[in-house]
This record gives structure tokens, sequence and C-alpha cells, in this order.
């Protein structure tokens, strides 16, 4: 007989990291489209901003970089304008669109959605005038840039990449993808259905072909954030990258008092959101604590 409880714990949590994902969603987007429509690309809270322009403090423009089921708003309600706040010029894009389906992006084939991230780190640069860009995403939107990185020539326009909760090595949903051999036809229909999936789980060829040769490209700084309580990207030490240049963090290392899951390690970990800014300005970090917080 299937451990059922364990089959529908991962779906469970899976479905309640896209839930925590939307709720806002709908109200978000919805301001910032009537901003688009009134000719402002900002957001109500100050980023997607053409007009910014990085300061000598924060020379790089952020990128971030949303996960499966999520979209440029709804994940970055917090990180957005925490970044801001600290002068820092903030951009998110949506990305990997299938037709037909509204609010849920980040469904579509990896490599293509790499694609258009790309096409937004020039438009980025273009309006900032910036020579290069960080990028910081969540999920799959921590580990699709570094397709960009590795196929697409992004190296030369990216200096650090974080990524919060990514699936580097895919997942294996707690062992739920072991099961779809045993039933005909299911690996097509997520192939099909939602490529992004199939691509993000454990042994994908997309994921083979990523990982060949090597985690990192030269020249890109790396960090990754994980936590020790991730129920969809499994295990979660499969997010950690190998390389000269990476920074591999578990955030219980540093508050054992953290017990954000993979949803809010992204949507709302100040403390995880402290190890962002180190990683984008190492040369002014400064020790994250349980009391980061409420920095």
């Amino acid at each position: 007989m299937l451990p059922w409880k364990r089959v529908l714990r991962p779906l469970a949590a899976l479905l309640l990291a896209a839930a925590a994902a939307l709720v806002p969603a709908t109200t978000a987007q919805a301001e910032a489209q009537a901003d688009a429509q009134a000719g402002s690309a900002s957001s109500s809270s100050g980023w997607n901003d053409y007009s910014c322009k990085p300061s000598a403090a924060h020379p790089r423009p952020v990128v971030l970089v949303h996960g499966t089921f999520a979209n440029g708003v709804d994940n970055w309600l917090t990180l957005a304008p925490y970044l801001k706040n600290r002068g820092y010029c903030v951009f998110s894009l949506d990305y990997g669109q299938l037709p037909g389906v509204p609010l849920f992006y980040g469904l579509g084939p990896i490599d293509k959605s790499a694609e258009q991230l790309a096409a937004f780190v020039d438009k980025v640069l273009a309006a900032t005038g910036a020579a290069e860009t960080d990028l910081v995403g969540h999920s799959q939107g921590g580990m699709m840039p570094r397709y960009y990185l590795k196929f697409l020539g992004g190296a030369a326009e990216v200096n650090t990449l974080v990524g919060i909760a990514p699936s580097n090595h895919g997942t294996t949903l707690n062992g739920l993808t072991n099961l779809l051999k045993y039933f005909p036809g299911a690996e097509d229909l997520l192939s099909t259905s939602t490529p992004a999936l199939a691509d993000q789980a454990a042994g994908s060829a997309f994921l083979a072909k990523l990982n060949a040769g090597g985690d990192t490209v030269p020249g890109v700084h790396y960090t990754v954030i994980a936590t020790r309580y991730d129920e969809v990207v499994t295990p979660y030490r499969s997010q950690f990258l190998s390389g000269s240049d990476v920074r591999n963090v578990l955030i219980q290392d540093l508050c054992p008092l953290d017990l954000s899951e993979h949803a809010a390690l992204g949507l709302l970990d100040r403390i995880a959101f402290h190890e962002v800014t180190n990683a984008l300005d190492p040369a002014h970090a400064t020790a994250t604590t349980c009391l980061s917080a409420i920095g």
C-alpha cells in the first residue's frame, strides 16, 4: 500500500507554495498594469523604474527572477522593496507563460525562459547604462539563469547570481517524481503540459545538459541560500553548487530558529534577504543572525 501521507504532503506543499505566491497576485498585478497604462513602468513599490540610475555604492541593477507558478510581482512583494529601500535599482520580469494560462508563469521550457531573461537583462542594462547586472532568483528562478550564463552569453553581463532555494540539480519532491514511472504516459503528460516541471525533475535531460562540465562559469560569483525544511526542492542539499566562486548557505546555520520552508524563504524571510544583500555587496557584508529578521 502506498504511503499516501508521504505522497500527498509534497503535493500539498507545492500547492501551498503556489497559493502563497498567488494570494496577492491579482491586486498587485492590477496595480502594476494600471501603472503601465498610465505611462509609468514602476510598480507601486518603486521597482521596475527604468529611470533609476545605479549609484556608486550599488553600481549594478538587480534583476529578480521568480519561481514556478509565480510572476514578477507577487514573488517579490517583500524582497523588491527591501532592496529598493537599500539603494538598489530593482527590476523583475515575467517569463515562461504558457498559452491560455493567466497569472501562472515559469511553466514553459526553461531554455526558452532563459532567452527571455537574456532579452530582459539587455533591456535593463540599456536603460540604466550599467555594464553588468546582478541576478536574484527563487526556486526555478535561481536555477534558470545558469542556462543563460552558460549557453547564452550571460556571464559577460552578470556579476553575481543569488539563488534562493534553487532547483539546481532538480527535485524528487520527496520522492514523488520517482512514482511517475509506475503510471504509463505520466512523464510525457508532464513534459507536454508543463515543460518547466519536467525540466526540474531530478535526472531530466535539461539538468544533465545544464550541469555537464561543472556547475559554474568563470567570472560570476554564486551564492545559494537553502533551508533544511524545504519540501519542494528535495533533498535540500541538491540546491548547492560546486565551484571555486560559490558560497552555499544553509539558513539554519545562521539562525537555528528560522523555520522557513521553500516558499517562505523567498517570499518573506528577512534573514535570507540579509544574506542576499551580503552577496550583492560583499565588501560591506555584516553578520547574518536571527536578529537580521528585524533589521
